[in-house]
């Protein structure tokens, strides 16, 4: 790796002007910007160690910056795959929301819809309570507040927001919060304040939930791969394309900054574009 920066030459003799021929070099050869980070970052060590050793006055690879990454976008799903994901596995909802469905049946429905409906982070998925909790041994982070139909989340930073949940959301939550009482009263030993719950007793992990989304993706036949993530991107993507309200989609994520938010307004003219291209006479005769 080194050795193509420095060739035959001493390490002494390396300077700035060179390893940015080199970053140049390899940007045209297409080598990805996130390798070039890497070498540069192995350089600066290295260079940084012969500076410590006296052998280098300065180290030519600490002012040289690799070619910026590209953004990638978001995958989010488009609606109608949105909602194959979400829809409980009868066509009228009776079996997913029925009093009789087993306890994972019911508490994973209640998790995809709220995650679909309220674009949580899976951080804050499973950080909530399933009422808010203030003891000497216990205070919640996050809770559901079933009465205001809405679940205030502590997202990065420790920074609280308030999230609205929709009524398909709210419908799978009771069903699923029905069935939890039921199932607390049997197993004394389990998590009395975690919304979702292992059938072990503890609060849900985040693997747990990772499995269980990319399963029922590929029950309800959703034709590419899910995370909970998708359905967050899902959720923004889609309210931004029916409201064009961006602040209000950054205060719903719980973005910092409004320019983290605008990513979505890609998606959306990506949207734009694959309408055009399937329906302007000029599109079809272009290809």
């Amino acid at each position: 790796m080194l050795a193509g920066l420095v060739g035959a030459r001493a390490w002494t003799d390396i300077a700035e002007p060179d390893v940015r021929r080199w970053v140049a070099a390899a940007s045209r050869e297409g080598l990805a910007a996130t390798s070039i980070a890497r070498r540069l970052s192995a350089w600066r060590g290295f260079f940084d160690w012969l500076a410590a050793d006296g052998e280098l006055a300065t180290n030519p690879a600490r002012g040289v910056r690799a070619p910026r990454r590209p953004r990638r976008l978001p995958k989010a799903l488009s609606p109608d795959i949105a909602m194959r994901m979400v829809e409980p596995p009868a066509a009228d909802g009776a079996l997913a929301l029925a009093p009789s469905a087993d306890f994972e049946t019911l508490r994973d429905q209640a998790i995809v819809e709220l995650l679909y409906s309220s674009g949580l982070r899976l951080s804050e998925l499973i950080g909530l309570d399933a009422a808010y909790v203030e003891t000497p041994a216990w205070r919640s982070s996050g809770w559901l507040s079933r009465s205001e139909a809405e679940v205030l989340v502590s997202g990065k930073g420790g920074k609280r927001r308030t999230v609205p949940v929709g009524a398909p959301a709210l419908a799978a939550l009771d069903a699923w919060l029905a069935c939890r009482s039921a199932w607390l009263a049997l197993h004394p030993g389990a998590d009395p304040h975690a919304l979702f719950l292992s059938s072990r007793g503890p609060r849900l992990g985040a693997r747990a939930v990772q499995r269980l989304i990319s399963r029922m993706a590929i029950e309800r036949g959703v034709p590419s791969q899910v995370h909970p993530h998708v359905l967050r991107h899902s959720f923004a993507s889609h309210l931004l394309q029916s409201s064009g309200d961006l602040r209000a989609v950054q205060e719903l994520l719980g973005h910092a900054s409004i320019a983290t938010t605008q990513v979505y307004t890609s998606l959306d003219f990506q949207r734009l574009a694959a309408v055009y291209d399937a329906a302007h006479p000029r599109a079809r005769s272009r290809r």
